[in-house]
């Protein structure tokens, strides 16, 4: 057993049986977090819990709860309000697919903007206050790289990760003074059981671009640890998605004003 004396206080992750959420609890634990982890199946989530208890020596709760049922969002929204001693908060559950929209059935879709935008809004919403009157805090959002190239996947799942990403991003404008730290994490294609779940296995993608779960979640924490606000683990230039967000910082001063623009009027 290894065991981590620094306490830093409780991270509570949300999908964290299998895949990156169970990356994710392994990592805290290491770091010093005791662990409260959410997902639908409790069995996993035992079985996970005790090994990293045993690995670690840090506390972890097996928490089961189906995050699309409104009771059990609930009740995770409880214990993130009520809980003192968490400090980190992980949103990670989510779903998604690679049908077009006409492919779509759409109550599928209308689940998977519960659960990854609805759920994790409201998960936030509990936790945030209690970590600015705590005077800290930590939110870790899982976006996706179709935030920004939602022409790569299924509209709908690209437009919920488009509000992971706008969402953490105005988390940041308005709570970085309040010692709040928001993180949205852009991964691409990762080794998990996330694309079979969406009907492409992730054997049928190109190998050349799929990366392995313990490094897209490496990456992300190193990001993190660096002060990034948004995480792109794939990016080697950093410079590409500086001037990205440059241009949009430029866009400000024009997007509202008392006429509209003169390129509207060249015809009359």
């Amino acid at each position: 057993m290894t065991t981590n004396n620094v306490s830093l206080g409780t991270a509570l992750i949300t999908g964290a049986s299998t895949g990156i959420g169970a990356i994710y609890a392994d990592r805290l634990a290491a770091r010093g977090y005791d662990l409260i982890l959410v997902a639908r199946n409790k069995d996993k989530l035992q079985a996970l819990a005790a090994q990293i208890s045993n690995k670690t020596g840090r506390a972890v709760e097996a928490f089961a709860a189906d995050l699309g049922n409104a009771a059990d969002l609930a009740r995770v929204e409880k214990v993130l309000r009520e809980d003192a001693s968490i400090t980190a908060l992980v949103n990670n559950a989510g779903i998604g697919t690679h049908t077009t929209l006409l492919e779509s059935d759409v109550e599928r879709m209308d689940a998977m903007v519960q659960l990854n935008v609805t759920a994790l809004m409201r998960l936030t919403y509990a936790a945030v206050p209690a970590f600015v009157a705590r005077g800290g805090g930590t939110v870790i959002n899982i976006a996706s790289i179709v935030a920004v190239a939602p022409e790569l996947l299924n509209g709908v799942y690209g437009g919920t990760k488009a509000f992971v990403q706008a969402f953490t991003t105005s988390l940041n404008h308005e709570l970085a003074d309040k010692g709040i730290r928001a993180q949205a994490v852009l991964p691409g294609a990762t080794r998990t059981d996330f694309w079979a779940l969406g009907g492409l296995p992730v054997e049928h993608l190109p190998t050349e671009i799929v990366m392995d779960a313990e490094d897209m979640v490496d990456s992300a924490l190193a990001g993190l640890d660096q002060g990034e606000t948004s995480t792109i683990p794939a990016l080697r230039d950093i410079a590409l998605w500086n001037a990205f967000e440059a241009a949009r910082a430029a866009l400000g001063p024009q997007l509202s004003a008392t006429r509209s623009a003169p390129r509207f009027h060249a015809a009359a």
